[in-house]
């Protein structure tokens, strides 16, 4: 019997990133799906805000990015937008960057 299961990662960040984590898991998302681009004003000028953290910390990039490119993931698994075995190598490397 396969078992139809998948394997979710508990996502944790660091204090500061959960911000910058959902802003860039809306933007991989919105590409991904193909949705209009006319908002990205608005993403562009709430990302800034984080320039001070990025600046502080010069691995908040990769971690935010890492685990943005999970949790988008795991929302196209659940939504039936990618197979389970391309969302087990995206994890491996989101795992590799954080």
């Amino acid at each position: 019997m396969t078992s139809t299961s998948m394997k979710i990662t508990k996502v944790q960040f660091r204090a500061g990133l959960s911000g910058y984590v959902a802003e860039l898991s809306s933007a991989m998302l919105g590409a991904e799906l193909g949705l209009p681009v006319t908002h990205l004003d608005s993403h562009a000028s709430y990302i800034d805000h984080w320039l001070k953290l990025l600046k502080d910390d010069d691995r908040a990039i990769l971690t935010a990015a890492a685990k943005a490119e999970e949790a988008s993931t795991l929302l196209l698994k659940l939504a039936g937008r990618i197979m389970p075995e391309q969302f087990d190598d995206v994890s491996d490397d989101a795992a590799l960057a954080a």
